[in-house]
């Protein structure tokens, strides 16, 4: 594809892209009520030409640009859900919902699938196959936006796809590649501890949960130390430990709660055994009682090699080899997982950080700031994998017809 005619096309929609995100990111909806969010992208995209824009899920949007010639199909997906976070970045276009912040970037996200998708609809005759936007709803939430995306028919036929999230810690300009495994599996667990309360000066006529759960926490790091290969990566975090009112009473109960986070697909089958045999001996032997739920979560991304390669070629030819990172696997989960583990697919980093600027605090944060210099390269990133994947490179006539078009 013509590197400096894709430089024209994202420089015409990046004025654009910057003012959808701005939009997006005044007004933030959580998980499952992204009601304003999804209606907002409908619009939009029923705005754009040649597409044929459908809601798979009550807060989802899907946009098919259907080729003039057969092909394969590929998919892109955007999440469009914000975070329970109060914003702290006083921007000019901060979150006007108490309480509620575009913290992890989900607005660029949507804003740059707004753009590609736009310069896109006017490639009609030069698309061999089909393009699926796919503007996802419930990223943050387990069990997560995909599975029902997926439940509702929008990987029926597809043949790969790109995900892409803009990362802060990644300068502006570079992206990051990963191999195999991306993300980790992360699973969460609660656990509640019975003993028999009393007396904080008569702790000889109790069985004291506060002691028990202290023990369950230490043994419970004997696993990652002794149970499992050093190489294999595995994170136990007891995240809460809730008990007791009074200074001078022992409680009845206690309750812990946390995350597991691992790659190794097989020892993610044993960790739970694993943790109940820890739970159990420790609360057996001192006479208490106990409950345990442990609940599985986003499965691990899987890019597959082939996908990533094509893309990371497509970065090189792009935006020059100079930009492409290759970064470890993240700890972190990522519902993008379930359509990895249902077709060929790559989750890609676009760099978004930039010191200078002051945009250099993590994701989660309250004052998460992205520079938006960033967003015109996830358009960028976009219509370049188009261009490897279903447009055809001796078709120019939607080209033709889409410069006419803009200048018209």
């Amino acid at each position: 594809m013509n590197g400096k005619m894709v430089n024209e096309w994202v420089n015409s929609v990046k004025n654009e892209v910057i003012q959808w995100r701005r939009h997006l990111h005044q007004y933030p909806e959580l998980s499952y009520h992204e009601e304003k969010t999804s209606q907002f992208v409908y619009d939009l995209l029923c705005s754009f030409e040649n597409l044929e824009v459908s809601r798979p899920t009550k807060t989802s949007v899907m946009a098919c640009l259907i080729g003039s010639q057969p092909g394969q199909v590929l998919a892109f997906r955007a999440d469009m859900d914000a975070l329970p976070i109060t914003e702290e970045t006083n921007l000019d276009f901060a979150s006007r919902i108490p309480g509620v912040m575009h913290a992890c970037g989900h607005d660029g996200h949507t804003a740059m699938l707004l753009g590609a998708a736009k310069i896109l609809s006017r490639l009609k005759d030069s698309v061999q196959g089909e393009i699926r936007f796919i503007f996802q709803h419930a990223e943050e939430v387990h069990p997560g936006g995909a599975k029902e995306m997926i439940q509702a028919g929008v990987l029926e036929g597809v043949d790969q796809m790109i995900g892409v999230h803009l990362m802060p810690h990644i300068p502006v300009g570079k992206m990051g590649f990963t191999y195999g495994p991306a993300t980790a599996y992360s699973d969460r667990f609660d656990i509640k501890i019975q003993g028999r309360g009393g007396h904080g000066s008569e702790p000889h006529k109790t069985i004291d949960p506060i002691a028990v759960g202290s023990q369950i926490i230490t043994n419970l790091q004997h696993i990652v130390s002794r149970n499992t290969d050093p190489m294999d990566q595995l994170v136990i975090s007891v995240t809460k430990f809730h008990g007791g009112d009074a200074y001078n009473v022992i409680p009845d109960t206690v309750s812990l709660g946390g995350t597991v986070r691992i790659f190794n697909p097989e020892l993610h089958g044993q960790v739970r055994g694993w943790m109940e045999r820890v739970i159990k001996g420790v609360a057996e032997a001192h006479s208490a009682q106990y409950e345990f739920d442990y609940r599985y979560g986003y499965k691990s991304v899987l890019n597959d090699k082939r996908i990533t390669k094509i893309m990371e070629d497509t970065v090189s030819e792009s935006f020059g080899k100079d930009a492409v990172q290759l970064v470890p696997p993240m700890m972190g989960g990522e519902d993008f997982s379930a359509y990895s583990h249902e077709v060929p697919a790559s989750f890609i980093l676009v760099g978004a950080g930039n010191v200078k600027k002051g945009t250099n605090y993590p994701l989660h944060h309250p004052r998460l700031i992205l520079d938006e210099d960033a967003l015109e390269n996830g358009v960028r990133l976009f219509v370049a994998a188009a261009g490897k994947f279903v447009l055809q490179e001796t078709n120019h006539e939607g080209a033709k017809e889409w410069a006419i078009m803009r200048s018209s």
